[in-house]
């Protein structure tokens, strides 16, 4: 199973404005007719409910979107890059590491915009005036955003399976569903969470296997930053804890391993409803097993509910699979008692679950478009403007554009840029440099 991939993502740029003018026969003066550029593709992810993993990306890790047309004389617009769609599966989390966005994508269908592509430039006829009636320059179209997405799935299911290594976990799971899990004797034998499904009369749940955890898991020692992530969105844990370990560890040790590390990965895991399942039954006798029982509920509290099972003989499998029939609501059963986005909740009697929508909705927040820029002299006579409103001012003129630059002047003006340099002693004829673009202004021109 393939859980993680990293890609990168290109938008398309914008298409550039076009410079023309009409031209008719018995039209000899005919005024500017320079269609403006289409907008560049974006790129957007797309849930679909067909895929279970991120496989796809192994064969293809970059993805770039179509460019905008560029504009045409008699007023002819460019036309738009059609939206490249990646599709990734549900329960997919992509982080675009440019600016540390976070998408969370769990509903077929969800869209998320991860990068935005270029706006076309305009058409001179959009710069004529009746002071400026044949202008002859046009703008270019700005670059489309581009970035690594780190995508990482992490699993839907209703109940998750924890453990220490050869718990008896996939012997479980096996057992209770139809899923086919490697079964072995020695630790790690399952490397990737395992789905299966729980039938029941009116209703089915979702049960993942997840790989077997050890002490410091929750900072990456064995394969524990791999899998606690698939433990997220589970609704309820069913701890699988060995009454005879192989290795002759105390079983007590074993389940506060487990607990601690869980808790280390997410505090709201700590709080979650679960069980405990003590596994292996018909390697004791009967009535170790009922001392077990008895000993662990008291450890336990009345919240938890303790069952005795064996994957061998089926003992326990029924009751085990009935209890989770009845512990874990419908998603429709309403948000009474769901964990707060603190982690805080619980419940007695009834299992308290997370809301699904809380964790399928997410807002983004994106930085809003500033006019910040800041100058500073880099020699005599020489002159440096950055900021990233300024920069992409300049990217949508032809400098050697002597009617261009003029604009551009004038924009830059009307932005405060003229000023600023001439704080920091600009004169005419001097040289600016932005966006690694050196040229000479004269503020003092039209």
């Amino acid at each position: 199973m393939h859980d993680r991939a990293r890609i990168h993502v290109q938008a398309g740029g914008g298409g550039d404005g076009c410079l023309s003018f009409r031209r008719e026969a018995h039209v000899p003066k005919g005024g500017p007719d320079g269609g403006d550029g289409g907008r560049g593709a974006d790129v957007v992810l797309v849930c679909d409910d067909s895929l279970r993993d991120l496989q796809s990306f192994r064969r293809r890790s970059h993805f770039k979107a179509a460019r905008g047309g560029h504009g045409h004389g008699a007023l002819r617009h460019g036309a738009d890059g059609d939206t490249l769609e990646i599709r990734v599966p549900p329960g997919t989390d992509a982080l675009v590491e440019t600016d540390g966005t976070r998408h969370d994508l769990t509903r077929p269908g969800q869209r998320a915009v991860v990068a935005r592509g270029g706006s076309g430039g305009r058409g001179n006829k959009r710069f004529a005036g009746p002071t400026h009636q044949t202008p002859r320059f046009a703008e270019r179209g700005l670059a489309g955003e581009e970035s690594w997405i780190t995508l990482q799935l992490k699993l839907l299911a209703d109940v998750g399976l924890v453990g220490l290594p050869n718990a008896g976990k996939s012997s479980l799971l096996s057992r209770i569903t139809r899923a086919a899990p490697k079964v072995a004797e020695y630790p790690f034998t399952t490397l990737a969470p395992v789905l299966g499904t729980l039938q029941g009369e009116d209703r089915q749940l979702v049960i993942a296997d997840i790989p077997g955890l050890i002490d410091g898991a929750s900072a990456g020692a064995g394969l524990g930053h791999d899998f606690l992530a698939h433990i997220e969105r589970t609704r309820m844990l069913v701890h699988v804890l060995d009454l005879a370990p192989l290795d002759g560890s105390d079983p007590a040790e074993n389940l506060a391993t487990v607990e601690r590390e869980l808790e280390l990965h997410d505090p709201r895991l700590a709080v979650l409803p679960r069980m405990l399942a003590l596994s292996k039954a018909d390697l004791v006798d009967p009535e170790a097993g009922a001392s077990a029982v008895a000993a662990w509920s008291e450890r336990m509290g009345p919240d938890i509910p303790v069952m005795l099972i064996s994957s061998v003989t089926r003992q326990g499998l029924d009751e085990l699979a009935a209890q989770l029939l009845r512990q874990v609501p419908a998603l429709d059963a309403g948000t009474d008692g769901a964990l707060g986005p603190d982690g805080a909740g619980g419940s007695s009697g009834t299992a308290s679950v997370p809301d699904l929508d809380d964790l399928a909705e997410h807002r983004v927040f994106r930085p809003a478009a500033t006019r910040n820029y800041s100058v500073e002299r880099i020699g005599d006579g020489s002159f440096r403007v950055s900021g990233t409103a300024v920069e992409r001012l300049v990217a949508r003129y032809d400098l050697d554009n002597e009617e261009a630059l003029a604009h551009l002047e004038r924009r830059l003006r009307g932005i405060g840029v003229i000023r600023a340099l001439e704080k920091h002693g600009f004169e005419p004829g001097d040289d600016v440099e932005i966006a690694g673009v050196a040229f000479e202004l004269d503020p003092g021109g039209s």
